[in-house]
C-alpha cells in the first residue's frame, strides 16, 4: 500500500534536487522517490554523517523535522508555468489551502458527480517555502487533496517505507541506442503516421470532454461517474479496433487503468508501451471537469493511433501496450501501481512514453514538442527528437522545466522503476494554457490545436512501428 507513511521515530528528512549520484551513497537504503524535482531520503543520523564524508553535500537541498506522530507524508510543489499565466495571489492560495484544508470546502454537488473534502484532521506543515511544502495528513485526506489544491500546485505522497532505486541497465540504455543508431527514414512508416484523422481526434476528444451531443460525460475526476463512462467507453473502442484490454483497478475507490496489448508476431517478451492519462482536474468547487487539454489530448492521440492499426491492419512484431492510466491528478496512483507491477514481473519493457497534454500552442509560437529537460532516459528523449525531424518536421523541439506535473510524471514512475521511459509535451517551456486544471479545459477553445495533437501522435506512432517492427497484413 502506498497510502500509510508513519515515521518509526523522530527523525529527519532530506531533500535534495534530482540526481542519479544522489544514491551513489548509503542514501540508497533510505530514498523515498522523486517528488517534484526533489529526491527524498529518510535517513539514519550516522548516514547522513557517513554521506557528507563521502562528498554529498545537501546545501542545495532541505533537511525537515519529523516527528513521532506524523501520518501520510505528501510533497506538494508548484509547477512551473509561464508568468503570464501565474496568478498574482498564488501564494495567497496556497496559504489558505494549508490553513484551511481541515475544514469544510466546497459542498458537495446535488447530482454526486464529484466528492468534496470535509473535515479532516489539521494537517501538520513540516516544510515550506515559496515552490514546495512537506505536509502530513491522514490516508484518505492525502486521496483528495486535488479537489482544493490551487490548480499549479501538484501533490505527491510519499510511500510508507524506503523504496529501491532501480537504475536503468545499461543493457537497456544500449538496445535504445541500437535503435538510434539503425534509424533512418521509412516512407512506409511516413504513409502510415499521416493516416491519423484530425476529424476523428476531434470526435474523440469531444466524447471525452463532454462537448458531443453522444457522451453522458460532465467530470473525468477519478472519483466521478463520468470517469467510469470513459474507462468502459476506451476499453470498448479499443477492442473494436482490435486491441485486447482489461480493465486493472487499484486502489478502491478509483477508476481503473485500461491497458490494451496487441501481441507480437514473434516470440519474444520484448514490450513497447505508449500511454496517457485519462482522469482530468476542474476548477475548484465545479463539478465539470472535462480535461479537454489534461489529458483529453494524450488519451485521443492514443485512439488516433489504434485507429490507423485497424485500418492499415498493422500487425506489430513485438509486443505492444497502449495504457490510459487513472488516478494521476490525485498523485500518479494509476502509473505507479502499473509500473510497480512491471517491476515485479521484471518485464522486458523496451521503452515506455507518456503523452500529457498536446493541444494548446500559445499565440504567436510555432507548433512545438516538449522533452524532459531532467527526469527520464536521455537517449529514449532522444530518439523521440530524431523521429520528429524525419517524420514531423513542422514540429520545433526543445526542452520543458514542467517536470513531473502531469507531463513528466508516469514516465518518471517508469524511469524510476528501471525502464527507459520519457515523456511528450506541447511546448518546448513551461505550461502556458490559461485552462490548466480549469473547468474551462475544452477542446473548441481558442489556440486548442488539433494539427499538434496529430503531429505529435505521429512520433509515438513512429515509434512503435520503428521501435516493435511491424508487417502490413493487407497491402493497399
Amino acid at each position: 500500500m502506498l497510502l500509510v507513511n508513519a515515521a518509526a521515530s523522530a527523525s529527519l528528512l532530506l531533500a535534495v534536487p534530482h540526481s542519479p549520484r544522489n544514491v551513489d551513497t548509503c542514501l540508497s537504503g533510505y530514498f523515498y522517490g522523486t517528488h517534484g524535482q526533489q529526491d527524498i531520503f529518510i535517513p539514519s543520523e550516522d548516514c547522513l554523517v557517513e554521506a557528507s564524508t563521502s562528498g554529498f553535500s545537501a546545501e542545495a537541498g532541505s533537511l525537515v523535522q519529523l516527528n513521532n506522530d506524523v501520518q501520510q507524508l505528501v510533497w506538494l510543489q508548484h509547477e512551473a508555468v509561464e508568468p503570464s499565466i501565474k496568478p498574482a495571489t498564488f501564494m495567497d492560495e496556497i496559504e489558505a489551502f494549508l490553513s484551511h484544508i481541515s475544514t469544510t470546502a466546497a459542498p458537495a454537488p446535488a447530482d454526486g458527480e464529484q466528492t468534496i473534502l470535509v473535515g479532516r484532521k489539521s494537517p501538520q506543515i513540516l516544510h515550506r517555502d515559496e515552490n514546495s511544502a512537506l505536509i502530513s495528513v491522514d490516508s484518505e485526506t492525502a486521496l483528495t487533496l486535488d479537489l482544493n489544491l490551487p490548480r499549479f500546485w501538484k501533490a505527491s505522497p510519499l510511500p510508507q517505507a524506503p523504496v529501491p532505486f532501480v537504475p536503468v541497465p545499461s543493457k537497456a540504455v544500449d538496445r535504445v541506442k541500437d535503435i538510434l543508431d539503425n534509424l533512418k527514414f521509412d516512407p512506409v512508416v511516413a504513409s502510415l503516421v499521416n493516416n491519423i484523422s484530425v476529424p476523428q481526434l476531434r470526435e474523440d476528444v469531444r466524447y471525452l470532454t463532454g462537448e458531443s451531443p453522444k457522451s453522458e460525460i460532465v467530470s473525468r475526476h477519478s472519483f466521478s461517474k463520468g470517469i467510469l463512462i470513459a474507462a468502459d467507453w476506451l476499453k470498448e473502442t479499443f477492442e473494436s479496433l482490435g486491441a485486447s484490454c482489461v480493465l486493472k483497478p487499484f486502489l478502491s475507490g478509483f477508476a481503473p487503468n485500461v491497458v490494451c496489448s496487441y501481441e507480437g508476431s514473434e516470440e519474444t517478451t520484448e514490450t513497447v508501451l505508449i500511454s496517457a492519462h485519462y482522469d482530468s482536474r476542474g476548477s475548484f468547487g465545479s463539478i465539470r471537469a472535462p480535461g479537454g487539454d489534461d489529458d483529453g489530448s494524450g488519451t485521443t492521440a492514443l485512439l488516433g493511433i489504434a485507429r490507423v492499426i485497424a485500418r492499415k491492419d498493422v500487425k506489430f512484431r513485438k509486443n505492444v501496450q497502449i495504457v490510459a492510466f487513472a488516478g494521476e491528478e490525485q498523485g500518479l496512483y494509476g502509473s505507479r501501481y502499473y509500473a510497480q507491477e512491471l517491476r515485479e514481473k521484471n518485464a522486458n519493457l523496451t521503452l515506455m512514453i507518456q503523452a500529457d497534454m498536446l493541444a494548446y500552442h500559445a499565440p504567436g509560437e510555432p507548433a512545438q514538442l516538449g522533452l524532459p529537460d531532467r527526469i527520464g532516459t536521455p537517449e529514449v528523449a532522444q530518439l523521440v527528437a530524431n523521429l520528429s525531424a524525419i517524420y514531423s518536421p513542422e514540429l520545433k523541439v526543445g526542452l520543458t522545466p514542467a517536470c513531473c506535473s502531469d507531463h513528466q510524471a508516469s514516465s518518471r514512475i517508469f524511469h524510476g522503476q528501471g525502464f527507459p521511459a520519457t515523456q511528450v509535451f506541447e511546448r518546448a517551456g513551461p505550461i502556458a494554457d490559461p485552462f490548466y486544471h480549469n473547468s474551462g479545459d475544452l477542446s473548441e477553445r481558442e489556440n486548442y490545436d488539433f494539427e499538434q495533437i496529430k503531429s505529435i501522435a505521429k512520433i509515438q506512432f513512429a515509434t512503435l512501428l520503428h521501435v516493435a517492427g511491424f508487417d502490413l497484413v493487407r497491402d493497399d
